[in-house]
């Protein structure tokens, strides 16, 4: 799916916006049982790792991240906001908020990814190797000969991940409040 850069640009600054859109459906619409809490929470517990790992290998404008979850998906930070979404959205128990959180990705943060990549490709002229050997949001399992970096810290916190780890943290209790009301 390719979006003209003009639009791309326009809904880059909805983003954030989108994010508290969804926040608050959330908040409004969720009706989370304990079982469902339980269920969804697991699954946004990966996306979340998944997050995590990638922002410990990642150095933004600095070099291309190859090592980790990039030897599998160019995006793992957008797999695993998809994945952290479609837990909560399993443990809100309402479809109306899957489907919310498809739109936003669809219409805002698949052309984010388009803008991304093409700001990579000016930097590093070794993108378009990677990204034909890489898939962009489907992982493969398997990782052909990766670079070997391992994960850092300094890194997670550089990027700031411990914001997506209080966000979710704050989603969870109250999704639980909600659960147990």
């Amino acid at each position: 799916m390719s979006f003209p850069k003009p639009y791309a640009d326009r809904v880059a600054k909805l983003r954030v916006p989108a994010g508290f859109l969804l926040a608050a459906a959330f908040l409004w619409l969720s009706q989370p049982s304990p079982v469902s809490l339980a269920m969804g929470l697991a699954v946004s517990t990966l996306g979340l790792a998944l997050r995590a790992w990638a922002a410990g290998h990642l150095e933004k404008n600095l070099a291309l991240a190859r090592s980790g979850p990039y030897a599998h998906v160019r995006n793992p930070l957008y797999v695993g906001t998809t994945i952290v979404a479609t837990g909560f959205a399993l443990a809100s128990r309402r479809w109306e908020l899957a489907g919310l959180f498809a739109a936003v990705f669809i219409f805002v943060y698949l052309p984010v990814v388009e803008l991304e990549e093409q700001h990579l490709r000016k930097l590093f002229p070794e993108y378009d190797g990677y990204a034909r050997r890489v898939p962009k949001l489907i992982p493969r399992i398997r990782a052909r000969a990766a670079a070997q970096e391992h994960f850092q810290f300094r890194l997670y916190r550089r990027n700031r991940e411990y914001e997506a780890l209080a966000g979710f943290l704050m989603g969870a209790a109250v999704l639980a409040w909600k659960a147990h009301t």
